[in-house]
């Protein structure tokens, strides 16, 4: 984890937020080649899922929206964290983060019954000792900790009244579910998709950009009719297995966790999370949830509209139930960077991404910088390149450092110009994962790289 951190850091993936003044804690900004492997697998995602689908419509939504929807959407009552807090050290901690799932339970079954004078000794003898500073029977009264950030709208503070930025994408498609069918004239099954940010005033957030305040996520949210929900939720298990498959991160590291009806949010009947072995142990990567027709049903009885489906065979209205399959952009950036990182090779790191994911595709270089016809023969190839694709240019120092250089940010080739070529019109193409090196032809380099790319 550390390598990967300090990779990203020195050769512009991910930097530290605010840096220059100290940082804000988990705050986390992506450099030139963050941005560029960030929104490759964000298209290659809107390519698969949207564009390349009859059945799926794209969405982008506002990150504020009134605050009606949050109470409808069960988020103000439901969407909190179980914390409790040292009286020794003040550090906060969630209860299903510090502790096992056991514990947690165990403690929410006393709570449960206990009256409020009682609770700070049940916490105390079930939790026993501080993860942070070790105090034994040291721990406040629980308490529920709402994750959402709270903001105000309006020019003067004592008349501005309360907002939230959304803690999830979903909602922003609920509330415009009519207005997509409207004019999509979509049939059910269909879905609709949407990228964008959302934030959680997390308790303890940390390890990297794994758990951050804010966040993108990947999220579909996909109408059925009740009686296929089983059917539909075994397809998008199939599409997410593909999806990480085709980004490369190894399946063998993929753990499917089906979650307990105890640990169900209140919007779910049935969850499975897709569960990635990190350095700092198996957590969460993506989730699928059936999400039944909670949202729909609620908005509607909360704001009046009428939000339910009309059957064109049968004319039969009602609201449709929903599949949700929820990818989180950070922590596929993150996986997929710990999975490509190879320091294997004696005297150089390879990130091994996909090349479709890669930053760059090619580099373009002079074999020497210092002679001007060489430059001017690779300036061309460069410029022509970069019409078409993603390309860096590199002449710092030797040839052999360049290589290593662009092996360390995953560029998969490094296109090199030589006496020769300003005389035979080819270049010498070398390939990041074998370091094997072959003669192509100027004119032929756009088709060779397409080929590689696809």
């Amino acid at each position: 984890m550390e390598k990967v951190v300090s990779l990203c850091k020195r050769r512009g993936f991910v930097f530290p937020g605010s840096e220059i003044y100290g940082g804000l804690a988990n705050s986390w900004d992506y450099g030139p080649l963050g941005v560029e492997l960030k929104n490759n697998i964000k298209n290659l995602w809107w390519k698969r899922f949207v564009q390349s689908r009859d059945d799926m419509v794209g969405l982008d939504a506002s990150l504020l929206m009134n605050p009606k929807v949050w109470e409808a959407s069960g988020h103000l009552k439901e969407f909190s964290d179980p914390l409790v807090e040292c009286k020794q050290c003040h550090t906060r901690f969630r209860v299903n983060e510090a502790w096992s799932d056991e514990v947690w339970w165990e403690l929410a079954k006393k709570l449960e019954k206990a009256k409020v004078s009682d609770k700070e000794k049940l916490v105390q003898e079930t939790l026993k000792e501080c993860p942070n500073c070790g105090a034994k029977n040291k721990f406040a009264a629980p308490q529920r900790f709402n994750l959402m950030f709270k903001t105000l709208i309006g020019s003067a503070e004592g008349k501005a009244s309360e907002a939230y930025f959304r803690p999830e994408t979903a909602q922003g498609i609920f509330v415009n579910f009519k207005n997509v069918l409207d004019t999509s004239r979509k049939k059910i099954p269909f879905g609709i998709a949407q990228i964008g940010k959302a934030f959680r005033n997390e308790i303890t957030p940390g390890n990297f950009i794994f758990r951050t305040r804010e966040f993108e996520q990947m999220e579909i949210e996909y109408f059925i009719y009740e009686k296929d929900w089983k059917r539909s939720f075994d397809m998008w298990l199939l599409e997410m297995k593909d999806w990480i498959k085709e980004i490369g991160i190894d399946l063998k590291k993929i753990h499917e966790y089906e979650h307990p009806e105890r640990d169900l949010s209140h919007y779910s009947k049935r969850t499975v999370d897709f569960e990635y072995d990190f350095p700092f142990g198996r957590k969460e990567l993506y989730g699928l949830a059936y999400r039944t027709d909670f949202d729909l049903k609620n908005h509607e009885k909360a704001s009046g509209q009428n939000l339910k489906y009309r059957d064109p065979e049968t004319n039969e209205e009602f609201w449709p139930h929903v599949i949700e399959p929820s990818l989180g952009v950070d922590r596929t950036v993150l996986a997929i960077l710990l999975d490509a990182y190879d320091d294997s090779v004696e005297g150089r790191v390879v990130l091994r991404l996909k090349p479709k994911l890669a930053p760059y595709k090619a580099a373009v270089f002079p074999l020497l910088a210092n002679k001007p016809e060489l430059t001017k023969a690779a300036r061309e190839i460069y410029d022509e390149l970069r019409k078409d694709f993603s390309v860096t240019w590199d002449d710092r120092g030797n040839i052999g450092k360049r290589y290593f250089s662009q092996d360390e940010i995953g560029t998969p080739f490094c296109i090199t110009v030589d006496f020769d070529s300003l005389e035979k019109k080819d270049v010498t193409v070398r390939d990041r994962d074998t370091a094997k090196q072959e003669r192509i032809e100027i004119k032929k380099l756009k088709e060779y790289l397409r080929g590689k790319l696809d």
